[in-house]
Order: structure tokens, then C-alpha cells, then sequence
């Protein structure tokens, strides 16, 4: 078992997480406030955007393959180096599904 440093940008929190824990469980055993709702992999309110480093996230369902290499479901992630990663930033799907349920909200 290898142990990373997860750094996460702006807030000065950083914390050791094994290469066999999801960010999110190490987070939460830490007493760090990370967002999340469904623990699956889907509804992407854990997301945050990798700056530096990388992580395995197989079971990242609500990535598109291309968003994998820039974001991490920290539900699912786990890290595969150290890492930096800024929280509260959402993957370009997200975004485009807030557009299209805001457009369809005019449209009623």
C-alpha cells in the first residue's frame, strides 16, 4: 500500500491518502467538508479538478472519458501520485446540464 499527499488548492488542507482509499473516505476521516451526495460516481457533486498528479477512477460514471483526465469523483478516485486538486470545480458537462435544464425552465 502506498500513501499520497493530497493537497487541495486555496485552503491550506492537505492530507495523506492511500493508493487503496477513495479521496472522498480519506476526507472524511480527516474531518475535511468535501461535497458529495450519491457516493457512486454519478452525480458529480464531489468533482473537483485535478492540477497536478493523477488518479484510477474506473467507477467515475458521470465523466465523459475526455473529463477523466482533467476531473476526479473524489467518491471514486483514488490517487496513483501525489496530488493537487481545486475543489468546487465542475467538469464542462455539468455546466452544460445546468444550461440545458435552465433553458428548458424558460421554455415552460
Amino acid at each position: 500500500m502506498t500513501e499520497y499527499t493530497v493537497e487541495f488548492v486555496g485552503t491550506g488542507e492537505t492530507i495523506e491518502v492511500s493508493d487503496k482509499q477513495t479521496i472522498l473516505k480519506a476526507c472524511i476521516e480527516a474531518g475535511i467538508a468535501q461535497e458529495y451526495s450519491c457516493r457512486v460516481g454519478m452525480c458529480l457533486a464531489c468533482s473537483a479538478e485535478i492540477v497536478e498528479g493523477e488518479v484510477t477512477q474506473p467507477a467515475a460514471r458521470g465523466l465523459t472519458e475526455a473529463e477523466r483526465e482533467d476531473y476526479a469523483l473524489t467518491c471514486m478516485a483514488r490517487p496513483q501520485s501525489d496530488l493537487k486538486l481545486d475543489r468546487g470545480v465542475y467538469p464542462p458537462s455539468i455546466e452544460q446540464d445546468a444550461a440545458d435544464a435552465a433553458a428548458a425552465a424558460d421554455d415552460d
